[in-house]
């Protein structure tokens, strides 16, 4: 952690609280109520770690220019493992601003040594970077924050990693329970969970943040598969679990939410709860994908682990071609069916796709994907110099995923609005439906370039009925398409607005073709029917959950269960 950030610890001095200006207060949303000597409490209260949440570019508006710290954040300014490192630094950088206002904080993501950003009049802003941070180490710590804003009317937020493409991690005059360091990972061959006489199961046990990169590196230490997200950045714990939580494993091994055992929860009455299939159940429900931020602060997870697995993998790159596009996503379209039931997972772009099963032998994977194999082999013998076709074993998932993600990182430091469209079975099932579905997504990707199918869907996962609390759509699904706009720091409020439009209108082509359906976590942030696309049938049970719960609404984020739109907390939303 940098040194500016740690300076502010609270160390019971009443020069470090002399923070509540409005130069520092977008929309002046800090409660002026809120006496100096109420927020040194807090700090003391939690053992000293509390402080100033300072925009991560900082340094290089308030300091010298080529100051080592202004230095080392240009240098790392579009590193994800730096950005989630840091308390205040997002991966999507408008979550760090007041995007109505243009409050912000920001370098030039794509030439961070530009100065023009730090230029007169332009000032560093706290935009919505929290006014606090508290270093959770504990149980003590969410309590302690829980009754602070419940008696002073802070807006609390929970924060991770900053993964999140819809800002629920950020708030303007909030209070941010910084959960990262929450590091614990431990693994039991025969996990029975706490109060149940269930038969045991392999398991693994997640701090809260403990990142999937962390995660997959643990489980090759204990030769087992653990179901994560694309992206070693990416809370294992936290909102991926609780939000149903995808990956390339899961059209065989289950979504997040389905291989959740157990969940060690504070809810908003500050009480320590432990959730699972035998007591607390209905929470346990809701935090299987019901969303993160919204229940209560989970402190840490316990989640299935199965056998290492070695894993078939197909990998198939070209040179940018529209009408190559078009013949390889009909291709899968037409064997979309047989593959997801055969247990295949993976990603693809307009000029990418990666294949991978963790079921077949050699053998029958090579048979399964011949259509692939042979449009790539074609594609090779007319343009070898920019083709690759790979269809290689790894060992692991550890192995795959540490080739896949030195090559696949998500955007980091840009400012992006994204957008979201789960695919049914049945378009799969006719002709006309799956070249409707090829034109979709062609011209969904004309629309917002960067289009990413996702074949992450569980279909040939066996689950237990109403386990978990996601949308019944994840079940009759076979992909999850996404779709981003993405703008620099000197966008207006305009162009804002427009990339929101953009990306909203890129997968209305999507939309037109399928039901509500779209995976939470990766939404468009201003999804239509949000509730029935998240949770469908769900909706009005986690509602029920959530007033249980937190009666006071302590807990509230954009699009979450039961949120309130109206609250101060959202102003920054365009």
């Amino acid at each position: 952690m940098f040194s500016w950030l740690v300076g502010a610890l609270f160390l019971g001095s009443s020069a470090q609280l002399d923070v509540l200006t409005e130069a520092q207060s977008p929309l002046e949303l800090r409660n002026p109520s809120v006496s100096a000597k109420d927020w040194q409490q807090l700090g003391s209260d939690v053992g000293g770690r509390m402080f100033e949440g300072v925009p991560f570019a900082e340094p290089c508006f308030t300091g010298p220019w080529n100051s080592s710290e202004c230095v080392s954040i240009r240098e790392n300014y579009v590193d994800e493992v730096t950005r989630t490192s840091e308390a205040s630094a997002y991966i999507q950088t408008q979550w760090e601003t007041c995007q109505v206002t243009g409050e912000q904080c920001l370098l030039n993501f794509l030439d961070p040594n530009d100065t023009q950003p730090t230029l007169a009049p332009r000032s560093c802003k706290q935009g919505s970077v929290p006014s606090y941070f508290i270093d959770v180490r504990g149980a003590d710590d969410v309590n302690a924050a829980f009754k602070f804003v419940k008696g002073n009317g802070v807006p609390l937020v929970i924060k991770n990693t900053g993964h999140d493409y819809k800002g629920r991690s950020s708030a303007p005059g909030s209070l941010a329970l910084w959960m990262h360091n929450l590091k614990n990972i431990s693994y039991s061959p025969a996990f029975v969970p706490s109060g149940c006489t269930s038969e045991p199961r392999q398991a693994a046990t997640l701090g809260a943040g403990v990142q999937w990169g962390e995660a997959y590196a643990f489980a090759d230490t204990q030769n087992i598969t653990l179901v994560g997200g694309s992206d070693k950045v990416v809370g294992a714990a936290g909102g991926w679990l609780q939000g149903g939580g995808q990956g390339a494993l899961s059209p065989s091994l289950g979504l997040g939410a389905d291989r959740a055992l157990e969940f060690k929860i504070v809810t908003p009455d500050g009480k320590l709860r432990i959730a699972n299939e035998c007591q607390n159940t209905d929470l346990f429900w809701a935090l299987r994908g019901g969303g993160g931020g919204t229940f209560g602060v989970v402190l840490e997870s316990t989640v299935l682990a199965s056998p290492q697995v070695k894993l078939q993998t197909l990998i198939l790159t070209f040179a940018p071609d529209a009408n190559v596009t078009k013949e390889m996503w009909t291709i899968m379209a037409d064997n979309g069916l047989k593959w997801a039931e055969e247990g295949w997972g993976g990603f693809s772009m307009a000029n990418v796709v990666i294949f991978l099963n963790p079921k077949l032998s050699p053998s029958a994977a090579q048979v399964s994907m011949a259509p692939l194999i042979d449009f790539g082999k074609r594609l090779q013998a007319t343009a070898s110099a920019t083709t690759t076709v790979l269809f290689t074993e790894f060992p692991s998932w550890n192995a795959f995923f540490q080739a896949f993600s030195k090559d696949f990182v998500a955007t980091v430091g840009s400012s992006l609005a994204l957008a979201s469209r789960l695919i049914p079975k049945s378009i799969f099932e006719t002709t006309e439906k799956k070249e409707s579905l090829v034109s979709g997504l062609l011209a969904a990707d004309a629309a917002a370039p960067g289009l990413i199918i996702l074949i992450s869907a569980p279909t040939a996962y066996t689950h237990t009925p109403n386990a978990t609390s996601v949308t019944d759509a994840w079940r009759s699904s076979v992909y999850h398409v996404t779709v981003v706009s993405s703008w620099n720091w000197n966008a207006t409020l305009a162009e804002k607005q427009l990339h929101y439009q953009t990306a909203s209108g890129s997968i209305d082509n999507l939309r037109r073709i399928t039901p509500d359906a779209a995976y939470q976590n990766e939404a468009d942030v201003h999804e239509p029917n949000h509730e029935v696309s998240f949770w469908g049938t769900n909706y009005p049970e986690l509602l029920r959950i959530k007033q249980k719960y937190d009666p006071d609404h302590l807990l509230d984020c954009w699009h979450c269960v039961g949120w309130n739109q109206e609250d101060r907390r959202f102003s920054c939303y365009v």
